[in-house]
């Protein structure tokens, strides 16, 4: 990475990068399909770190809470590596095709979230609801990592991560109440005498609810 930032990207090659690690050409093509990969070494390995995450929790775990779990394995690993990920993401700012690049790897996490959440959510639940929370927890988990890489690891991403995660929590419990209170509300029906003050009350009724469309 500071090869990258000193030389600039365009101007370093693999086999520079290979001298200066003291391994061949070859031997760098053997672990990243590409130069752009170079730039993400980490992310292989974080990637079966939040699998194991979640098939070690799937068996007794709610599934958001162990996909909020192994988010947060990952958000730790990004931290023990601070200047790695410091460096890169000054990297991203500055090359293009880097960013486009974080796009792509970002992916892998939330595909991986999704697919678990997929196979693990109730029986029933929409699909929408598996690629939507990917998305919301990877996004919160994402904005905490920004925030301390931009800060230069100043800011407690573990505590924005947590704070994210119970609002989290907040949503997925809304919603399952809402649920639990059944989707098609019914009908109330009700016998009324037929006399004139029901006719006034009904008639107020319906004023009512006009002034309120």
């Amino acid at each position: 990475m500071g090869l990258f930032l000193e030389r600039g990207y365009e101007n370093v090659t693999v086999e520079d990068v290979a001298e200066a690690v003291g391994v061949s050409r070859r031997t760098i093509f053997r672990y990243f399909d590409s130069k752009d990969e170079l730039a993400f070494p980490d992310h292989t390995e974080r990637i079966h770190l939040v699998e194991s995450r979640l098939a070690e929790l799937a068996p007794t775990v709610d599934p958001v809470e162990a996909v909020i779990a192994a988010t947060e394995a990952s958000l730790r690993d990004f931290l023990r590596r601070p200047e790695l990920a410091v460096r890169r993401y000054q990297l991203t700012r500055i090359v293009p095709q880097l960013r486009d690049r974080e796009v792509i790897e970002n992916e892998r996490y939330v595909r991986c979230q999704r697919a678990f959440l997929r196979e693990h959510l109730p029986a029933g639940s929409p699909h929408f609801q598996s690629v939507a929370l990917a998305a919301l927890i990877d996004g919160i988990h994402r904005s905490a990592l920004g925030n301390w890489v931009r800060s230069e690891g100043r800011t407690d991403a573990l505590a924005e991560l947590a704070e994210g995660m119970e609002w989290v929590r907040s949503l997925v419990e809304r919603g399952n109440d809402s649920a639990g209170d059944g989707d098609d509300p019914g009908l109330l029906v009700a016998v009324l005498p037929d006399t004139a003050r029901t006719r006034r009350t009904l008639t107020q009724l319906r004023d009512d609810a006009r002034e309120n469309l």
